[in-house]
């Protein structure tokens, strides 16, 4: 026996919805935890610090085995460090007019 071309059904057109709304609802989760893993930027030299660590954070060696977010936040640290020291400043001179 033939099946009638009625009795062949395509897959319902929801099937693609419902996996788009699972995959946007998991990416929103997702990208919302690593948004709350910094704390928020708290001046000009943080956010220079945080740049250098996250250039530098791969390119340095791991002997002891920490883990990228450990290593990132030593280089933080030794970055905001030196700029708590700040370069040594000039004596200033006084001006006779």
């Amino acid at each position: 026996m033939l099946e009638s071309p009625q009795s062949r059904r395509p897959l319902p057109l929801v099937l693609p919805h419902v996996v788009l709304s699972l995959g946007l609802i998991l990416g929103v989760i997702g990208s919302g935890g690593e948004a709350r893993a910094e704390p928020p930027i708290r001046s000009a030299q943080d956010a220079a610090c945080r740049n250098e660590a996250r250039a530098r954070v791969f390119a340095t060696p791991d002997p002891r085995g920490l883990g990228p977010h450990a290593i990132g936040r030593q280089i933080w640290n030794a970055c905001m460090q030196r700029a708590a020291a700040g370069a040594p400043r000039k004596a200033r001179r006084s001006r006779r007019r």
